[in-house]
This record gives structure tokens, C-alpha cells and sequence, in this order.
């Protein structure tokens, strides 16, 4: 006697898995539109599909069909207007780098906190540094909130590291002042350590940007994604400034015509970190001129204020746990003169 073939169940497809459908919208021309709902068992393709009528019921939209890179992609060509193009470039790297593996090619109707948890943990596990992984994240969750608005995103960072940062000495400044002392490098450390200006301030000044001992700063060298450098207006409005230095800085300068220093802010600290190591100095950045000048403002009681003011910086959070980096030297004799103090309570 022949078998009997097994029933098919009302709504399985071939592969075992539930189709359910619901009725999205109807046209101008009266047709009928379905959204479908996949899973492996019928309970939860009709869960997927109760979720969904929930959801449009409450105004929330779907997330684009888009896979994550793409997100991101448009994303930036979105911001490319509006974005620099040193951060188009840091951006872009990220996106090629991080963002178009697995992760960068998961739909984002698939995306949850837990693949995207996941992934932070393998960043965090390769070795990047806290900071590096909160800019890569920073970047997703951005695109994140103009394609897919609905996912509220609960993910844990790996907890930060605090920097290990030098802060030079007057006595490394005077000697590494020594050691470039007529070349174009020393006019930029004149204008980082005293200023303090930053590398593309710096490399974006012109004779026409000084006027007896005030330097004004309006406009900044970077580069773009396509590795070649523009100058353009500083990236926020507490950039803008005029900075007052001392006679013998703007003793150096004059004479020069147009363009002050002539090379980009990538030569520049080439050349520093050689000369550091020919100084005989221990290992800082030029970047950390920036903080040598904060730091001896602080130490001789300047006010935060005028800190914030002179150096560009729109808040004093930064300033505050980065630049606030007391000189060793100071140090010293703050520690002696605080023990000094304790020795005249004990022998009372």
C-alpha cells in the first residue's frame, strides 16, 4: 500500500521555516501590499510579525534596508559638506578599516546590541586603544541614528586609560631651542610652546596674520581624505583668536613674507621628533608644546579663562584632565615646600 506524503503545514516553505504575512498598505489602484515574516518556527514568525504591526501603530519606522558599511557610506557623503576634511579623512580610514567586515556587512534590520557588543570586545581584544575604539564606535552610532533612529543602542566601552603623556621642563624647551636655533622648525616651536597655536594654526600663518605682537588666527592647515592639504577655517569658534607674544618670538619672524612656515603639519613633526632625539630629551610630541604652555600658565596663576582663551580651546574638560600636566619640575619644589611646611607642625 502506498504511502501517504506528510501533510504540508499551512504556511512552511520548503526549508522548514514560517512565512507569515500582513497587510502593509493597499495602492491608489486598490492592490494589496504584504510585508512577510520569516523564522524557524510559526510562533516566532508570527512574534516578528505582531512586533512590526506594534511598532507602525506607534509611528516607528523600519531601518533602512541597508547593510551597516552602506549606512555609514551615506552617512558621511551626507556630512561631507559640513565635516572637515582632516575628520572625512579619519572617517573614511575607519570605515575601510573597521566597518566593512562582518559587522560592516550585516543588514541593519539585523543589527542588535549584542552583535554590535561583540564587536567592540574583538576591537578591544586587537589591541586598540580605549580612545581609538570610542571613535570608531562614535562614528557607527552616529550613522546608526540617521538610518536606523529606532535601535537604542546599550553597548559597554572599554573603560579608558588614563594618557601617558610628558610634559617638557623649561629646561627642555631651552635646550631643544638650542639644538634648531635658526632653522624654520624653531619658529614653529616658538609659536606652539609660547603661543600655544597648534600644528595646521601654525602652518596655515602668513605675514599678513601679525601685526606688531599680536598674531590673529583664523584659519588652519589640514588634510583630506585624498592625502592632500587644504587650508580651512578652524574647526570651531573658539579657535579664533588673537594671541600676544613675547618681542623676541616676533623678532624671529619678521622679515618673512607670506607663508611663515613652509612646511605641512605632518613634516613638522617629523622633523620635531628627530630633533627631540638628537636634543637628548625624553620622548614628547610637538602637540605636547601645547601643554608645556598650559601647564606654566596654570602653575604661575594665570586663570582658567585666559588659559582656554589663549590656547583656542572651547571648554576647560580637556584642559582639565590633559593639560593641567604639571611640570616635573614644579613638582619638585611644590613637594619640598609642602614637606617643609609639615617639619615646622612637628617640631611645635
Amino acid at each position: 500500500m502506498e504511502k501517504k506524503k506528510p501533510k504540508k503545514k499551512k504556511n512552511a516553505l520548503p526549508s522548514g521555516s514560517y512565512r507569515v504575512q500582513v497587510l502593509d498598505y493597499v495602492d491608489a489602484d486598490g492592490k494589496r501590499h504584504y510585508r512577510s515574516f520569516t523564522a524557524p518556527s510559526k510562533k516566532e514568525a508570527q512574534m516578528l510579525a505582531e512586533e512590526w504591526k506594534l511598532n507602525k501603530k506607534k509611528g516607528i519606522k523600519e531601518p533602512v534596508d541597508l547593510t551597516v558599511s552602506e549606512a555609514v557610506e551615506r552617512y558621511l557623503n551626507a556630512k561631507e559638506g559640513v565635516l572637515s576634511p582632516s575628520t572625512m579623512k579619519a572617517y573614511t580610514s575607519i570605515r575601510l578599516s573597521h566597518l566593512s567586515g562582518k559587522l560592516g556587512d550585516m543588514s541593519l534590520r539585523k543589527l542588535d546590541n549584542t552583535s554590535i557588543q561583540v564587536w567592540v570586545s574583538d576591537l578591544t581584544k586587537s589591541g586598540l586603544s580605549p580612545k581609538t575604539i570610542r571613535n570608531i564606535y562614535g562614528l557607527l552610532n552616529a550613522s546608526l541614528d540617521m538610518f536606523a533612529p529606532e535601535l537604542h543602542l546599550k553597548v559597554q566601552m572599554p573603560a579608558k586609560r588614563k594618557p601617558e603623556l610628558y610634559c617638557p621642563s623649561d629646561e627642555d624647551i631651552k635646550k631643544l631651542l638650542e639644538n634648531i636655533q635658526g632653522t624654520e622648525l624653531e619658529l614653529a616651536v616658538l609659536l606652539a610652546a609660547f603661543g600655544p597655536l597648534r600644528r595646521g594654526e601654525i602652518c596655515a600663518l602668513t605675514s599678513s596674520d601679525i601685526s606688531g605682537c599680536s598674531i590673529t588666527v583664523s584659519k588652519s592647515m589640514v588634510q583630506g581624505p585624498d592625502r592632500i592639504w587644504y587650508v580651512k577655517e578652524p574647526k570651531t569658534y573658539g579657535s579664533y583668536r588673537t594671541v600676544i607674544f613675547p618681542e623676541f618670538v616676533i623678532e624671529k619672524l619678521s622679515g618673512i613674507k607670506g607663508r611663515i612656515i613652509k612646511k605641512t603639519p605632518e613634516q613638522i613633526s617629523n622633523s620635531f621628533k628627530h630633533a627631540v632625539i638628537r636634543s637628548g630629551l625624553p620622548h614628547f610630541r610637538f602637540h605636547d608644546l601645547r601643554h608645556y604652555a598650559a601647564s606654566v600658565m596654570h602653575a604661575i596663576g594665570v586663570p582658567d579663562q585666559y588659559i582656554l582663551q589663549r590656547g583656542g580651546w572651547t571648554s576647560d574638560n580637556i584642559m582639565k584632565s590633559v593639560y593641567r600636566n604639571t611640570i616635573d619640575l614644579e613638582t619638585v619644589r611644590q613637594t619640598k615646600k609642602i614637606n617643609q611646611h609639615f617639619e615646622k607642625i612637628k617640631n611645635v
